[in-house]
């Protein structure tokens, strides 16, 4: 069993303190969640307790067996930054699909190394990732990294386990195979686990106890039952969102472009190291038309989205129409992105600039990531209109970095509305945020879908995710070959 215990902490960095008044002190847990919204505190409240965070005084602990536990014995999972698990400073997003530069990226089968793999086989095929193990790393879907990242974290036989989000990005079945899992660890082998989560749905029903967290304040402690069973507590932490809360920014309008069909795919195949990841894949876009692409892990829903975007070389080697103009026909990228607004978890992953958030939003406009041409007042002023529509505005000066993960990828939302894109690609877009801001963000598509008339295309693994606006679906099917 395991105690926590956060008093009177203050923190060297005061970038990094939550409010003085928290206090927490629970005896004798299996597993906990830390549950609030976007920027509530919950990494801050974490990185004390993993250790990661210098104090000037105040006492921070994670007991085992009336022992504390320092850094090397707990287990912290965050899906934060790949580079974490890579250790390739010059990754970047578009190398994922340039094959040719990937040699120098390690195979996942000697980050595990070969010996512990060999050992491990039983709880490697427990979580359906056997066959990532002779890829590189760069090469695997942002579901079969998170599955990838938990046995890295077994492998090293900890005493605790804290995991940042443990479910998002999972289909379904995944979801079930990782809770499942965290279970046996819990009640077989006797590790307690510290779940970090934004999302009641996502926590548990074996859960014991409940860290209620906002505005960088802790509401209370309940155990997990209580807290499940009881709708007032929860809505102490998230209001409800409609439509009716959503206001878009004023004159607003699509660009001009005159086509019948956005995208039009015939017989695309995509292959890496003999091996298919699309085989054989039509699809019809027509303007206007709402699309959700739908698929398990891996199943190469991404990479044909890469496609479309323009960052996937192979692009030019398949027949490919966008906006009616035949792919390869003398368009530059930036032709093609100038009508596309664009989102992904492994962009997301890669934008890694030291900028403020109000410039990341104007990034948007030069589809760039990092700011090279200062934008103008007028930029400046719609994008800061857009952070007001996403309620992210009180975050225009801080610095991207150095905001919550949710946080960012609110901004990087703003980043794709703000030039009124004639097409959108949300790949998981509500990925890492609260449920809160998952209502606010999917009401926005909802309004802007019905006032605007865009393309839409939109991922996810939760089917109460798909905005109302979507009428057709397409599901990609896995090559287990």
């Amino acid at each position: 069993m395991a105690s926590f215990i956060y008093t009177n902490v203050s923190t060297r960095n005061p970038e990094l303190q939550l409010d003085s008044s928290v206090n927490i002190n629970i005896d004798s847990f299996s597993s906990l969640a830390v549950i609030g919204p976007n920027g509530s505190g919950k990494s801050r409240l974490i990185d004390a307790v993993a250790n990661n965070v210098a104090l000037n005084e105040g006492r921070v602990e994670l007991q085992v067996d009336g022992r504390k536990l320092f850094s090397p014995q707990i287990g912290y999972i965050s899906f934060r930054d790949i580079n974490r698990l890579t250790d390739s400073p010059d990754s970047y997003y578009q190398k994922r699909w340039n094959a040719t530069e990937n040699e120098d990226c390690p195979i996942v089968a000697d980050i595990l190394g070969q010996t512990r793999v060999e050992a491990n086989m039983d709880l490697i095929r427990s979580l359906n990732i056997e066959h990532i193990l002779p890829k590189h790393i760069i090469q695997i879907s942002s579901g079969e990294l998170r599955k990838l990242l938990i046995v890295r974290c077994l492998l090293k036989c900890p005493k605790a386990i804290i995991i940042d989000n443990p479910y998002i990005g999972l289909d379904a079945e995944s979801r079930v195979i990782v809770n499942d899992l965290l279970y046996s660890i819990i009640s077989s082998q006797k590790i307690p686990i510290v779940l970090v989560l934004c999302n009641v749905k996502d926590i548990p029903s074996w859960t014991d106890r409940v860290v209620m967290m906002k505005d960088l304040m802790c509401l209370g402690t309940p155990t997990g039952s209580d807290f499940l069973a009881d709708q007032n507590l929860q809505d102490s932490l998230f209001r409800n969102i409609t439509t009716d809360d959503v206001l878009l920014p004023a004159d607003i309008s699509l660009g001009s472009t005159d086509y019948k069909n956005a995208i039009e795919m015939n017989k695309i195949n995509i292959r890496y190291y003999n091996h298919a990841i699309l085989k054989d894949v039509d699809w019809v876009v027509a303007k206007g038309e709402t699309w959700a692409l739908l698929g398990e892990n891996g199943c190469g829903k991404s990479t044909l989205l890469s496609l479309v975007s323009g960052d996937n070389p192979q692009s030019y080697a398949n027949d490919i129409t966008l906006f009616d103009r035949k792919r390869g026909t003398g368009e530059s990228i930036w032709d093609i992105k100038k009508h596309i607004g664009y989102l992904t978890p492994d962009m997301h992953t890669y934008y890694r600039e030291n900028i403020s958030c109000l410039d990341v939003v104007a990034t948007g406009f030069k589809d760039t990531v990092g700011l090279f041409l200062k934008p103008s007042p007028e930029e400046r002023s719609k994008a800061m209109e857009w952070m007001k529509t996403f309620h992210a505005d009180h975050l225009a000066e801080k610095s991207f970095l150095k905001i919550s993960y949710g946080e960012q990828r609110l901004i990087l939302l703003c980043r794709v509305f703000v030039k009124t894109p004639d097409l959108l690609i949300l790949d998981e877009p509500l990925h890492g945020l609260d449920q809160e801001k998952k209502q606010l963000v999917k009401c926005t598509i909802e309004k802007y879908c019905e006032q605007l008339k865009p393309t839409l295309i939109y991922v996810t693994h939760y089917q109460n995710e798909i905005p109302s606006v979507v009428k057709n679906r397409k599901t990609l099917i896995k090559n287990r070959d």
